[in-house]
């Protein structure tokens, strides 16, 4: 009980309670007004720490704010990452007026060498590179209004990246917070399966569209998700759920799953770690996150989990090379739990091919039918993907410098740029990228994912725990930080956040999902965790082996 007086679990309830009976049309909309301004109060009054892990677990539950009937698409985290910036940057700025506004000098924000901050360069970069597209683009608003969407974007994961280099002992605390989310995805997931048999089709277009979607995201949204949605998979006159949980549409959904995945492994499989067996006890979640995520139909998640198990055996390779016996073991541990993917196919084959929306089915074939048509290229999701990916390089050879402009690809599809808003896509993250702001925008954005993918590597490849740290060990609710513990713990985070990452990247072949703001989020968090701990444990060439 003393657990959930804590403030954060009482105003995580309370947000919890509100957004859901919004959401069902229990109540009604205007009272998300009130709960932004609780979340904006707690925020600001809350420990940087506390707040910052409120954020991670709402946000599948932060929703839009009906300021107006015309104005009410503006969600909550917005606002809540806004504020935990600022009162970030008041305090790291030493807290005073006048030292906030010294920081501000534009010399501040240019290091010394910029080769010290990669990251950091490569970021600025992709926004220099975004900033300068404008002088190309058809709608410049449309391409301001994505610049200042990215900008604010990216404000929590400098809070998480500084936390934990700072102080390392809040990982678990974070990675908690990131399981939570996943968990309450997967259990809205599971009662949209169940409501897909106890009401017709147009019932559930009418609960799940213009009321659950109206009370995530607004009117605008609620119109666009009934009339191009992603939530049925189709073959003639049959039709069956693709889960979508809280999310706009059901590729989004597994995604997000798929990325809390590490904290889960992490959390759940060190038993050192963990000191008690109702933690290890949560690996019984991982079958249910893969179910849903088969669930949701989305066929490019389903043939993406190639990348990891083709990058298995080679990680393999090199930890055999070094002799890192620890490391070996957790691969091969975390190899074994990429199988049950494959062996949960069997449970979805009579899901996906029962009778739903109170409509029988001819038979239950639906599913092995979505499988053949992966590599079907007359498929009409298939033949329409690689029809605007002809379209798009068509569009990158005669603008590969500039591209048509950051938030205007719609034009290179010959539509209006409001369609961004519904989804139009190069159906391909990097070409979507190259599309809009040209190559060095795109070599920005790789050289981002690989400096990330790589310091997860030194991490988990690294021999020897924290050489030391800047900031005196101390606990975190009680826990005390326990050294080979915690290195074992973070060893089977890393190397689970590079097999998952592998995973969504690979899938972002045939998606740009990357830019929607709960995956971008989640993937950035979990970046900025790895970032921070590799920059806190201070491993370098001579401790991990690399040159």
């Amino acid at each position: 009980m003393s657990t959930l007086r804590k403030p954060i679990n009482i105003v995580f309830l309370i947000q919890v309670m509100i957004v859901f009976l919004v959401a069902f049309g229990i109540w009604p909309r205007f009272l998300i007004i009130p709960l932004a301004a609780l979340i904006a109060f707690f925020v600001l009054w809350t420990n940087l720490e506390t707040s910052t892990s409120f954020f991670i677990r709402s946000i599948p539950l932060f929703v839009a704010i009906p300021f107006t009937g015309y104005f009410d698409s503006f969600n909550i985290w917005r606002i809540a990452s806004g504020l935990i910036f600022l009162k970030w940057f008041y305090k790291s700025s030493g807290g005073g007026v006048g030292t906030v506004f010294e920081s501000l000098r534009v010399k501040n924000f240019v290091p010394r060498s910029l080769t010290r901050y990669p990251v950091s360069f490569l970021l600025i970069t992709f926004l220099l590179t975004s900033i300068l597209s404008f002088f190309v683009a058809e709608n410049l608003f449309s391409g301001i209004k994505r610049v200042i969407y990215l900008v604010n974007l990216t404000l929590m994961p400098i809070v998480v990246y500084d936390l934990i280099k700072k102080n390392h002992a809040i990982t678990e605390k974070f990675l908690r917070s990131i399981l939570i989310s996943g968990v309450i995805v997967t259990g809205v997931g599971l009662i949209q399966l169940i409501s897909a048999y106890l009401m017709p089709l147009d019932a559930f277009l009418d609960f799940w569209g213009n009321t659950v979607q109206l009370g995530f995201y607004g009117s605008q949204w609620a119109s666009i998700a009934i009339e191009a949605n992603t939530w049925f998979a189709y073959f003639g006159d049959q039709l069956s759920l693709r889960i979508f949980s809280t999310f706009t549409d059901s590729h989004s959904f597994p995604v997000y799953l798929l990325m809390t995945i590490p904290a889960l492994l992490a959390i759940s499989l060190n038993k050192v770690f963990t000191q008690s067996n109702q933690k290890q006890r949560l690996i019984i979640l991982l079958p249910f996150f893969y179910l849903l995520a088969i669930l949701s139909g989305t066929r490019g998640i389903w043939l993406a989990i190639l990348a990891p198990l083709l990058a298995w055996p080679v990680l393999a390779r090199f930890l055999k090379q070094r002799g890192d016996i620890p490391g070996k073991k957790i691969l091969k541990k975390l190899g074994l739990l990429l199988l049950p993917f494959f062996i949960l196919f069997a449970a979805a084959f009579p899901i996906m091919g029962s009778n739903q929306f109170w409509v029988e089915k001819e038979n239950n074939q639906i599913l092995a039918k979505r499988i053949r048509s992966i590599l079907d290229l007359n498929e009409t999701s298939n033949s329409g993907r690689v029809e605007i990916w002809k379209k798009t390089i068509s569009s990158i050879i005669r603008h590969p410098v500039l591209g048509v402009g950051i938030g205007n690809f719609p034009t290179v599809l010959s539509q209006h740029t409001d369609l961004a808003k519904a989804g139009s896509s190069a159906h391909n993250l990097y070409l979507h990228i190259v599309a809009e702001i040209g190559l060095i925008g795109l070599l920005a954005a790789l050289g981002i994912l690989g400096i990330i993918l790589r310091r997860a590597l030194m991490l988990f490849t690294a021999n020897q725990p924290y050489t030391h740290s800047k900031i005196p060990e101390r606990s975190v609710e009680g826990r005390e930080w326990v050294g080979m513990a915690d290195w074992h713990s973070i060893k089977i985070y890393s190397a689970a956040f590079i097999l998952y990452s592998l995973w969504i990247l690979f899938y972002c072949l045939t998606d740009a999902i990357l830019f929607d703001e709960r995956i971008f989020l989640v993937f950035a968090i979990n970046s900025s965790i790895i970032l921070g701990l590799s920059k806190s444990s201070e491993i370098h060439a001579k401790s991990s082996g690399y040159n």
